[in-house]
């Protein structure tokens, strides 16, 4: 389950081919069912948010691993990482890729790796965390924006009912 979830009750739904989690009615997890009785596979988007803010746990993670064996974490992500890691040390980095894999909520997989693929041919390495993150959209200029309806309500005073 997804970090953000623990502590939460959540409900699943068991089908014969796998399972559905569910977060009141948004679905939150789509597994495919295990074939074997014990087993376990760990999901690398699942852990995202605990490995950004404990970024060593990372490189050794059980995640990593089956994400890599899964194809998720590509060569590609691994070639990012250590030309970077090089430029600027580990925990920077680290946390910089982690932010990376969390783009992969909202954008197509391919999209992400073609964007780190491009990355290494420039020559480009995260310089801090903060260049990874969405844009922020630009600030009003005062004077510029119609006022706020709230704030028109406040100047008229109270309401007599």
């Amino acid at each position: 389950m997804p970090v953000r979830f623990i502590g939460r009750q959540l409900r699943v739904l068991l089908h014969a081919n796998g399972l559905v989690v569910y977060d009141s009615r948004t679905e939150v997890a789509r597994h495919e069912r295990l074939s074997g009785r014990g087993g376990s596979r760990l999901v690398l988007d699942h852990y995202l948010e605990a490995l950004l803010r404990k970024p060593g746990a990372f490189p050794g993670s059980t995640p990593l691993e089956q994400a890599r064996s899964a194809g998720r974490f590509t060569p590609v992500h691994d070639r990012w990482w250590a030309a970077a890691c090089a430029a600027h040390g580990d925990a920077a980095v680290t946390r910089a890729l982690i932010e990376v894999l969390l783009l992969a909520r909202h954008m197509e997989h391919e999209h992400v790796v073609a964007g780190l693929a491009a990355a290494i041919r420039a020559g480009r390495s995260p310089r801090t965390r903060s260049r990874w993150r969405p844009a922020r959209p630009p600030r009003a200029i005062p004077g510029n924006c119609p006022p706020r309806p709230l704030a028109q309500a406040r100047r008229r005073g109270p309401r007599r009912w």
